[in-house]
């Protein structure tokens, strides 16, 4: 019988659903600024999305094999990163809320959608230490320069600030699309790794 609890498999439904929204939220602030230039960004993410909602509702209906019980150990085992999920993503609110107000009172209101970005792209560096996944490390210093650079074009006025909104936008959902794909793998990986070992 397979060790791994339901919960395991639906998370990761989970989180494919979450990088569909976030990959969609980000094509859409590309798409918003680039206009009918857009449409062959805005079409290839939707399809991206929509590749990650199909994965998740077939994950969410492997996931009712197996068993629904978890050990206390594997209890006690999920609750430190799950609260610390929970403070990191909160942390994110609230940067990203401080980082706005901050862009605005100023006088530079354009660097808001790259300020989001940088926020977005350096709480992924948390959560590799948390969750113990290296592929966080990669998506936080890919989004997080995105982000920079995005800033750094806004602050020495080489391109306007939809330009800079739209390269943001693209940059950003590309990191959120491949965690998707990422999760999708690594499903696909533990489900085959579990099936394989409660044949033995």
């Amino acid at each position: 019988m397979s060790t791994i609890p339901r919960i395991a498999i639906q998370s990761v439904g989970t989180g494919l659903i979450m990088m569909a929204f976030f990959t969609m939220m980000w094509t859409g602030i590309a798409y918003g600024s680039m206009g009918s230039n857009g449409l062959i960004v805005l079409m290839l993410f939707s399809l991206i999305a929509l590749t990650l909602v199909f994965n998740a509702i077939k994950y969410f209906r492997e996931a009712k094999r197996f068993p629904k019980s978890q050990s206390e150990a594997d209890k006690a085992e999920e609750k430190r990163p799950e609260k610390w999920f929970g403070i990191i993503f909160g942390a994110e609110g609230l940067l990203i809320f401080v980082g706005i107000n901050i862009v605005i009172n100023i006088g530079y209101a354009d660097l808001t959608i790259p300020v989001i970005a940088l926020v977005v792209g350096l709480h992924f560096y948390p959560l590799a230490r948390v969750f113990r996944r290296t592929i966080d490390y990669y998506l936080a210093t890919w989004t997080t320069i995105i982000a920079i650079i995005g800033i750094g074009l806004l602050l020495n006025k080489s391109y306007s600030a939809a330009t800079v909104d739209s390269f943001v936008g693209v940059g950003t959902a590309i990191a959120t699309s491949c965690y998707g794909v990422y999760m999708i793998y690594a499903g696909k990986r533990l489900i085959k790794k579990t099936d394989s070992a409660s044949s033995l």
